[in-house]
């Protein structure tokens, strides 16, 4: 994508969420945070945020899965879609990282309201299921690509019929396109089309993006 594309696509971003005001503060602060600890700069945008916000909000969902929880930016959103009395349950790789994020969530006053398990996803995931976990009504799937399959298993095991799954980063700057990809996030991310394609317990669409991070996409899925 060339980086006039690119640059318009900022250009847009700045200019939604300051017409719009999809700005979180708490979210900002957890965002510059995250790059103070030397994080990634691969957090949600503000836009993209607040869709999830809107999506938890719309879905009624209280009960909400979060599988990469970084600095805790999509997170913050997440919890403010649920309300006061929803629950993230939101799974962390890195020890560091679920620290920074924690300290965030009690800045933004939401420290109560979430659950973080620190390990490797797919065994937090698989210790929910053997816990017998109540379903979640609502997951946010963005860790590690290679994953996205065992992860969208699990997923649909720890949902009931109208849960909402969300996956971000689907699309790679196009990549997701390309058959003979040998790139383990691309290789992952179709297998995980795949999968979606031959389960009739799911509903999907995905949907590309543009904006300050560039060309991407997610998808969107509800257990029927």
């Amino acid at each position: 994508m060339s980086e006039d594309l690119r640059h318009v696509g900022a250009a847009v971003d700045r200019y939604l969420v300051e017409v719009l005001g999809t700005d979180d503060p708490d979210a900002q602060a957890a965002s510059s945070g995250g790059a103070v600890a030397g994080m990634p700069a691969i957090e949600v945008s503000s836009p993209h945020g607040r869709l999830l916000e809107l999506l938890v909000a719309m879905s009624g969902a209280t009960r909400i899965l979060e599988i990469g929880t970084l600095a805790g930016v999509s997170t913050i959103y997440l919890v403010r879609g649920a309300g006061p009395d929803g629950r993230v349950v939101t799974l962390e790789l890195d020890q560091r990282h679920a620290e920074v994020a924690m300290a965030n969530f009690e800045h933004a006053g939401i420290g109560q309201q979430v659950e973080i398990r620190v390990g490797p996803a797919v065994a937090s995931l698989d210790a929910l299921l053997a816990e017998e976990a109540p379903p979640f009504d609502f997951v946010f799937i963005d860790a590690d690509k290679e994953s996205n399959p065992t992860y969208l298993d699990r997923a649909v095991a720890l949902s009931h019929p109208g849960t909402v799954i969300y996956v971000d980063n689907v699309v790679r700057d196009g990549k997701v396109a390309e058959e003979e990809s040998t790139n383990p996030q691309i290789i992952g991310t179709r297998a995980m089309m795949d999968l979606i394609t031959s389960d009739d317990r799911l509903s999907a669409t995905a949907i590309q993006t543009l904006g300050s991070k560039g060309y991407d996409g997610f998808l969107l899925a509800r257990v029927t």
